[in-house]
């Protein structure tokens, strides 16, 4: 493919890096999120603002969208004024929100009928990937559509993999979320007993990043805990909403994870306490609280 003109719908902490990479690759983008100023800083860098979904969607040869929830990308995509009423003959869509498998199998039968390519491909690897461009890119949809797409994605991420048939990129975002799930409860309580240990956890961090132990929760989060850093890169709202996905489909599937359930109750404590738009390492100042009371 050359250069498509590219609509991007949901510029948020990670969005924004991601649509970003796109105009610094010379593609023409067209922007929309539900609050405007938040796509501040792509205008400026270049990007055409449009009014709505369905202008986005009419006037895109490749339609990405980035946001929040299930509900969200439902709504985007298979509303009236959404992307599969509208967008052209021939389009390409690219949904990189984490969302449900059994909607992403949804959205692609209805591409389908209007001859429109749908591809699952949500990413990996937080704020910091999305600004180095080093997301990891699992999808799911038909081999043709990914390979006329894996340019774009090439601009975005550098671990790009075609995973299944629709749905099957979500399924693989699930193993991810299931896997950090109880490895943040692992970082969480390493950090603390160095500390309680009387240890300087930046030195502790030296020595175990690189061995075993080594996770990227553990070279990116870790850091960020110590230093009382809990600004999100991954929102702790939208990581529940993962875990209970995952714990969805799971269950589906027969599958026991206590592992996952016990990050989905501690997370839910945090967002009881109002700490929902903090980032996931916040868990460690609820672990910390709980050390303070044994």
């Amino acid at each position: 493919m050359t250069k498509e003109k590219i609509g991007f719908i949901g510029t948020g902490v990670m969005g924004q890096s991601m649509a970003g990479h796109l105009i610094d690759a010379g593609y023409e983008v067209l922007v929309y999120t539900r609050t405007k100023t938040r796509a501040q800083a792509l205008l400026e860098k270049g990007a055409n603002w449009k009014e709505t979904v369905q202008e986005v969607a009419e006037q895109s040869d490749v339609i990405i969208t980035m946001v929040g929830y299930p509900h969200d990308v439902k709504e985007i995509y298979l509303g009236k004024d959404g992307i599969i009423h509208n967008a052209k003959k021939g389009c390409y869509t690219i949904d990189m929100t984490t969302s449900s498998p059994i909607l992403a199998r949804e959205i692609y039968q209805a591409a389908k009928e209007k001859h429109i390519h749908a591809l699952d491909a949500p990413v990996s690897g937080g704020d910091i990937g999305a600004q180095k461009a080093t997301l990891a890119i699992m999808v799911g949809g038909d081999s043709e559509a990914f390979s006329a797409v894996t340019p774009i994605l090439e601009k975005m991420g550098t671990n790009i993999v075609l995973q299944g048939s629709s749905g099957a990129g979500q399924h693989t975002k699930m193993c991810n979320q299931i896997a950090i799930a109880s490895n943040m409860m692992g970082v969480c309580e390493a950090i603390l007993y160095a500390e309680r240990a009387g240890l300087d956890p930046n030195t502790v961090l030296k020595s175990i990043e690189t061995g075993a132990a080594g996770s990227w929760s553990l070279s990116n989060l870790a850091p960020r805990m110590i230093k009382g850093d809990f600004e999100p890169g991954f929102y702790i709202k939208h990581f529940i909403k993962d875990m209970k996905i995952a714990i969805e489909s799971a269950e589906e599937m027969e599958l026991y994870t206590p592992g996952l359930k016990l990050a989905k109750s501690l997370y839910e404590q945090l967002e009881k306490q109002g700490d929902d738009n903090k980032g996931t390492q916040a868990l460690y100042t609820l672990l910390k609280q709980h050390a303070l009371t044994v």
